[in-house]
């Protein structure tokens, strides 16, 4: 059997698997719990993940998100170095999802952002699929 294929993903399809338990993801977490697929994480990106399950209109105490923050971390691997990926979002604030996948070499790029979704067919070009998570998805393998 090959290598778990390595996925970044981007806060909202965190929010919809931990927060959210969005049916369209759980087989995606149930992937990830299962060691099917690696998940990957860059300080930036968890530190947004942070802030934004803190934002008042969750209305989560500080621990369930410390709840939420473990469980994410106990199933991903941190990424030890991030550089600036070989492409660019139009989106800034979105461009650390990009150098984080480009960096750790993941197969993918689970996103809902409109942004990063527009760069799948140029991402292709590096090696890096950016997909929308779908419930039909097979998470366990990897389709060039």
């Amino acid at each position: 059997m090959g290598r778990a294929p390595r996925a970044v993903l981007d806060t909202n399809v965190l929010l919809d698997l931990w927060l959210f338990d969005e049916a369209s993801v759980r087989p995606l977490r149930a992937a990830i719990e299962a060691g099917d697929l690696r998940a990957l994480r860059s300080r930036d990106c968890d530190a947004e993940f942070e802030e934004v399950i803190g934002r008042r209109q969750f209305g989560l105490d500080a621990a369930t998100r410390m709840r939420i923050l473990a469980r994410w971390a106990g199933c991903s691997e941190p990424i030890a170095a991030v550089s600036p990926a070989p492409l660019a979002c139009t989106d800034p604030d979105d461009q650390k999802f990009l150098d984080a996948a480009c960096s750790a070499g993941a197969d993918w790029l689970l996103t809902r952002d409109k942004a990063l979704l527009r760069l799948a067919r140029r991402a292709e070009a590096v090696g890096l699929r950016i997909r929308s998570p779908v419930a039909a998805m097979p998470y366990d393998r990897y389709h060039p």
